[in-house]
């Protein structure tokens, strides 16, 4: 006969504190996770994201009790879906409404979240749930949105793949329009937020972002055009886009958002919400000119 869990986890011995004032406010036993097997999971996610600061400096910045319900649901914890499921059941659906801006398909799109999060597929004979991924570094609430605004545009790409003019073509329909759903658009004030940080930047700094994130050029190319070393690039595009979320950040909040809706605003990439990027990066004839004649000195040196 199966040992009970419960028995399982009493027996299993602690780790030493903070670690165990962790493991007690996680809520981690009630879902079913021994001491041990969270002191495992901490150290997993810590050497994945810690970046050489100690265990327990980065685990006192986690969301223990959202990785505890994360990772207890991705076990199949009966326990910890139903807290899951009193806490973001209903939440899912309603941001997959305003993720949509139609019920019906909202509901398609939780819906479809939901089972990749529950875990229908197996590998390996066991249960993949995208819990499983969550980290616990920012919070389970913000995860969710991005997890549903993502799947939103990765429907709408394979539904634009679908679409084939040959095979229209070939049917007698020539250039016919595709029935889909438009992208997601980005909160007003995101866009205008990012508008007015990229637009406040000089026109070198701007040349630099928009050749490295638009245009795809390394740092070698953006160093050459500028008539500096390549490590002078790494530095400055480092400290750009650190200063740029703090910056959209505070602007966002000053605008009437709260930190954590900000916080959540800015987990989803740009650049899957039609932010039109290049043009508060290009905004004046200055930088224009500035990029063309860079990118003409540098095909001339090519």
């Amino acid at each position: 006969m199966a040992v009970p869990q419960e028995t399982e986890v009493i027996n299993d011995p602690a780790p030493a504190s903070p670690l165990k004032d962790l493991y007690e406010r996680s809520r981690a036993e009630e879902f079913g996770i021994s001491a041990s097997q969270f002191h495992g999971l901490l150290e997993h996610v810590a050497a994945k994201h810690a970046a050489g600061a100690s265990l327990e400096a980065f685990c006192a910045g986690l969301k223990i009790e959202d990785l505890a319900l994360a990772r207890g649901c991705a076990a199949g914890s009966e326990r910890a879906w139903e807290v899951f499921m009193a806490r973001f059941r209903e939440k899912l659906y309603d941001v997959a409404r305003q993720i949509t801006r139609d019920d019906s398909v909202g509901r398609e799109l939780a819906d479809s979240v939901y089972a990749d999060l529950y875990g229908t597929r197996t590998r390996d004979g066991e249960r993949v749930s995208k819990l499983a991924s969550y980290s616990g570094r920012g919070s389970l609430d913000g995860w969710l949105r991005t997890v549903l605004a993502q799947e939103y545009v990765n429907t709408y790409r394979k539904q634009r793949r679908l679409v084939s003019l040959d095979e229209e073509s070939e049917e007698g329909v020539q250039f016919a329009a595709a029935n889909l759903e438009p992208p997601p658009h980005p909160d007003p004030l995101l866009a205008r937020a990012t508008d007015d940080v990229l637009r406040s930047l000089d026109p070198e700094d701007r040349f630099v972002l928009a050749s490295y994130f638009l245009d795809g050029r390394t740092l070698a190319e953006i160093a050459r055009a500028l008539k500096v070393h390549e490590s002078t690039i790494s530095r400055k595009v480092e400290k750009l886009t650190k200063g740029l979320r703090k910056q959209i950040l505070k602007n966002m909040v000053a605008q009437g958002m709260s930190r954590r809706q900000a916080e959540e605003a800015l987990d989803t990439d740009v650049r899957d919400l039609a932010l039109d990027i290049r043009s508060s990066l290009t905004q004046d004839s200055a930088v224009a000119t500035f990029c063309k004649k860079e990118a003409k000195a540098g095909e001339r040196r090519t």
